[in-house]
């Protein structure tokens, strides 16, 4: 059987992993995922951001600080507002991890579409068999 081998996933560092793992910490929330989205569309203030959800604007901010503390969110006071905006480039991390992860995966069929194959010729070889005899 031809062996394929699987490519290098991403050659992400220690510390790449760990912010990997602290994006997808922050995104596990629906709430943050809503808020992550709503901030796909453009920035908005805090106020904004609080309307969908029935909860204190405490809890609110705890929701911004750990999407900010991940990198997905930055956020700046411009006069009694806070306004908070979408960092793409760990948007962009989290899209070359799965694009990686897709291509492992695809490969992994591939071979298992191989191997069934096989099996597939080495059965009717032997049902051949079986009827000559």
């Amino acid at each position: 059987m031809t062996r394929i081998r699987a490519t290098p996933i991403v050659s992400l560092m220690g510390n790449q992993l760990a912010h990997l793992d602290h994006v997808f910490g922050a995104l596990s929330d629906a709430t943050r995922r809503a808020i992550v989205m709503r901030l796909c569309e453009g920035k908005a203030s805090v106020g904004e951001l609080a309307k969908p959800f029935d909860m204190a604007l405490p809890s609110l901010m705890k929701h911004i600080r750990i999407l900010e503390n991940s990198g997905l969110v930055a956020s700046e006071k411009i006069g009694r507002v806070r306004m908070c905006s979408i960092e793409i480039e760990a948007l962009e991390t989290i899209e070359e991890w799965l694009t990686a992860q897709r291509e492992v995966w695809a490969q992994r069929l591939d071979r298992l579409e191989i191997y069934v194959e096989k099996l597939k010729r080495e059965e009717k070889a032997n049902a051949r068999k079986r009827r000559t005899r």
